[in-house]
This record gives C-alpha cells, structure tokens and sequence, in this order.
C-alpha cells in the first residue's frame, strides 16, 4: 500500500490536533465549566517547583475526561481507560524525562517548553485567543489541581 507524502501526514495530523482541541474546547463549553476550575489568572504560576500535590488525586484529574481532559491527546498507564489520545506524547515515563518543574512549566504554559504545541495552557489565562467569554481569566485548573497533576506525573518514571 502506498504511503502518503509526509506533508500530508503532518497535515492530516494537525487537522486531527485541531479536531481534538476544538472538541475539548466544546466539551468544557458544554459541561457548563466543569472543565474550568475558575482560578484567577496567573495563579498557577505561583505554585513552587517542588512536589506538593497528591498523586491520586492528579491520576483521577489526567484520568476525567471532564476535568483534565489529557486522554484525549495522550496516552498511558490507564488500562480502565479503552479511548487514549495518540496526538502527544506517551505520559509512561514522564517523571523520568523530565523534573517537577518542567512537568509543571508543560502544564501551566506548554508553549513556553514548545512553542508550535497544540496542549492549552492549563494555569494561564492571559494572552489566550479564543476563550468564550465566560471563561475568560480563568485557568483550566487551579494551582492546587496543578500540583496534584505534577505528584502524578513525577511517579511514572517507567
């Protein structure tokens, strides 16, 4: 079977990337904000860079689909979990490849790790596009969801 050119496979990618955001951008607006914890802006990002947050909790945030939403790009170590993303990267392994900080500097503003990623800054509010207006200057998760978020991933390390 013949391959498509690699532009179209980056092509087809980016419109299934876009597919997924604008799905999770929907689903926040159809929850009524359940997604949308309603931290003030920039309240994550006085969060220290240490581990203070408690894992399971940060499991069940990354696992809810109506909360975290990050299955719907990524995958990993949820086998209760039958629908993972292939969009981003695996999270196996993500305490391993990277500190506490850098899990959560990727999760408060990923495009400051990544300037061309598609994952929505999760502890930042300002300088965003595209925020209904009810949700503007707030955050998708508060700086303590954040830190149970990072106390997960800093745990898988296989």
């Amino acid at each position: 079977m013949k391959r498509a050119p690699a532009r179209s496979r980056r092509s087809a990618a980016a419109s299934a990337a876009a597919l997924a955001l604008a799905s999770a951008r929907s689903l926040a607006l159809a929850l009524g904000g359940l997604a949308c914890a309603g931290a003030p802006a920039g309240a994550a990002a006085d969060a220290g860079g240490g581990v203070t947050g408690d894992p399971a909790r940060g499991r069940a945030i990354v696992a809810d689909r109506r909360v975290g939403m990050c299955l719907l790009c990524h995958s990993g170590p949820f086998p209760e979990e039958p629908a993972q993303g292939d969009l981003a990267s695996n999270l196996r392994g993500a305490g391993a490849r990277w500190s506490a900080a850098q899990l959560r500097e990727r999760i408060v503003d990923p495009k400051r790790a990544s300037p061309s990623t598609i994952m929505p800054a999760y502890g930042r509010a300002d300088g965003l596009s595209q925020v209904a207006a009810a949700y503007r200057g707030q955050t998708l998760l508060t700086p303590a969801q954040i830190d149970d978020v990072v106390a997960f991933l800093a745990t898988l390390r296989d």
